[in-house]
């Protein structure tokens, strides 16, 4: 704990950098988990943050190659920074000590899709809505017939555009975040995982680090 509590949010974010590398190249480290997992029996001590989407494709301790109690995981299909996930993500921060909040789309994003495609509709229709602004803003396609889920270029940049919306979500929902942010004691990066090959492509030209 006390080693991770020296990490500066760059430290953070430079381990999920290294461990996605490792888990592209197939060059993974041996996680003796059953002996972690009594560890952190009675406490937990994550060093970062993870706001992601709920797809089954998208587990952040495996993408990053982290272990047990390595990663807050907070999984929303679209990662859409609702109250309840924010809520969650101070918690984090607050009193678990997190010293970065990555906010983490995916390409082919089947929550992106229906917002594409203006789903409505139940449960799934209400958390649609949360990201229907991402599709407001998207304006370098302006054809109609092409800003659709069918057209692949339309979701990734719909993609990024909601990593950018919900990490505002975040700031403009919680005083405590935003605070932790701009004394630069927590930092707030934008990422998307792409299916195809594992990456993740980190914003780095918009994080708050």
């Amino acid at each position: 704990m006390n080693e991770r509590a020296k990490k500066t949010p760059q430290q953070a974010l430079e381990l999920l950098i290294k461990g996605n590398l490792r888990y592209t190249s197939n060059n993974l480290l041996e996680h003796d988990r059953s002996v972690v997992q009594n560890e952190l029996t009675n406490a937990q001590h994550p060093f970062a943050s993870v706001l992601g989407c709920s797809d089954s494709r998208v587990a952040p301790e495996i993408i990053f190659d982290q272990n047990l109690g390595d990663i807050f995981s907070v999984r929303l299909a679209g990662n859409v920074a609702s109250k309840h996930a924010i809520g969650s993500l101070e918690f984090s921060t607050e009193y678990l000590g997190t010293k970065i909040i990555i906010v983490m789309g995916h390409t082919s994003c089947g929550a992106i899709k229906a917002a594409c495609d203006d789903f409505k509709g139940g449960n799934i229709g209400t958390l649609i809505d949360d990201i229907r602004d991402a599709v407001k803003d998207e304006k370098a396609i302006v054809n109609p017939e092409e800003r659709n889920s069918g057209n692949a270029n339309f979701v990734d940049k719909v993609c990024w555009i909601n990593v950018q919306n919900q990490m505002q979500q975040i700031l403009k929902d919680s005083s405590v975040i935003q605070k932790q942010v701009k004394a630069k004691q927590v930092g707030l990066v934008g990422a998307v995982l792409h299916l195809n090959s594992g990456q993740v492509e980190f914003d780095l030209k918009n994080a708050l680090i």
